[in-house]
């Protein structure tokens, strides 16, 4: 049984069985709860209602789909079968076990406990120097401070803008930008933070050209290569979309500023560290990465930060290669709409200039959204493929 609950991040770092989510996390757990139909491989979706109901039987009829939805009080008929969400935390633990999912559905709080251990930004900071001792051409710089005086001794030593990153925190969240000096308001956050969590995490801001990321499936020390992810992130750091395209056109794209040899490197070198540093981890777990510009020419930043989860990468990687005939690309979007209706607009609009097209149960060209739109919908997934 699967579950898309994309709070999972702040839940996680909150660590109380009783965190209540901000309203915007829960919505969009509410719109793109269907977005397992995607990844998942024939199992049963946690979701509610007829809309959601209704929007998967259509897809199955375009579609080569056996995934079914069940409502989550079916979960107590059901103690035979694994929850899988989007990731573990204690206040889904404490939920599932209100539903009435069995003791070996659910994972122990100590196991919680490393999952959090797991996901500390610190590990990303410790493998990304790791990384750049074995090989010259990798860029970047990362620090994990304890103590406020030498974090903002650090600030001040180091020349250009920099981002600091809360341990535990969400792809793209947790993230304070500090652009010239540091304000009073900025230092009382790294404050709270060191409180709450006991370090910060502070890089000098790079040149970025492109994301990337390599894509990882780890099960309690053995670990395997899933795939490239080439995505788009905004200014702030959140996540905008995934381009659509087989691994073999990523590397080549990505040839255009390293050597694939580089590449390849890297990623035996990564499963080699994962396996030693996550070795009770199952799930699957993306590194992402970057392309900058350096005055020595573009460089990989090798290890930006370690997510410890199912990500959006991995759904694109898996519906590319599963739904999309060979050859075809596109782009996989995930977007917010602020004002009600905006989004059934925008889905109107886009299935009359871009019909959806499909053929021996492979997309040839179109739009399709991956979740129901309706006049309520603020968040989207869909996909655009030529």
């Amino acid at each position: 049984m699967l579950l898309f609950n994309p709070w999972h991040d702040l839940a996680l770092a909150n660590f109380a069985p009783n965190y209540t989510p901000p309203a915007s996390a829960m919505k969009m757990a509410e719109d793109l709860a269907l977005l397992p139909v995607w990844y998942g491989d024939g199992d049963a979706v946690i979701a509610e209602g007829e809309v959601n109901r209704s929007f998967l039987d259509s897809v199955k009829s375009l579609l080569p789909i056996t995934a079914e939805m069940i409502p989550s009080q079916e979960i107590a008929l059901r103690q035979g079968e694994q929850i899988t969400p989007w990731g573990w935390n204690p206040m889904l633990r404490k939920k599932m076990m209100s539903l009435g999912a069995g003791e070996h559905q659910i994972p122990l709080m100590e196991e919680l406990g490393l999952l959090k251990e797991y996901a500390n930004r610190k590990n990303a900071v410790r493998l990304l120097q790791e990384l750049k001792e074995e090989e010259k051409n990798f860029c970047g710089e990362s620090h994990y401070f304890i103590r406020l005086d030498e974090l903002l001794e650090f600030l001040q030593s180091t020349p250009g803008d920099k981002v600091l990153k809360m341990p535990v925190s969400g792809s793209g969240k947790g993230l304070v930008w500090i652009l010239g000096g540091i304000t009073d308001k900025q230092t009382d956050w790294c404050r709270r933070v060191i409180h709450e969590q006991g370090g910060v995490v502070a890089e000098p801001v790079l040149r970025k050209v492109k994301d990337f990321a390599m894509e990882f499936y780890l099960q309690k020390g053995k670990v395997q290569f899933a795939g490239y992810s080439l995505f788009r992130s905004a200014a702030s750091g959140a996540y905008a979309g995934n381009e659509l395209l087989s691994d073999r056109k990523i590397v080549e794209r990505l040839a255009a500023y390293c050597p694939t040899g580089l590449l390849d490197g890297l990623r035996e070198s990564l499963i080699q560290k994962l396996a030693l540093y996550f070795t009770l981890y199952t799930g699957y777990a993306g590194v992402d990465m970057m392309v900058c510009e350096t005055d020595g020419g573009y460089r990989i930043q090798p290890c930006v930060e370690i997510n410890m989860r199912m990500n959006m990468g991995m759904v694109a990687r898996i519906f590319h290669d599963r739904y999309m005939k060979p050859g075809a690309e596109g782009k996989f979007v995930v977007d917010y709409f602020k004002k009600p209706g905006s989004a059934k607009l925008f889905h109107g609009k886009m299935q009359r200039e871009l019909p959806f097209e499909v053929a021996d149960g492979k997309i040839i060209s179109g739009y399709q959204p991956l979740t129901p739109v309706t006049s309520d919908t603020r968040y989207m997934a869909y996909v655009q493929i030529c």
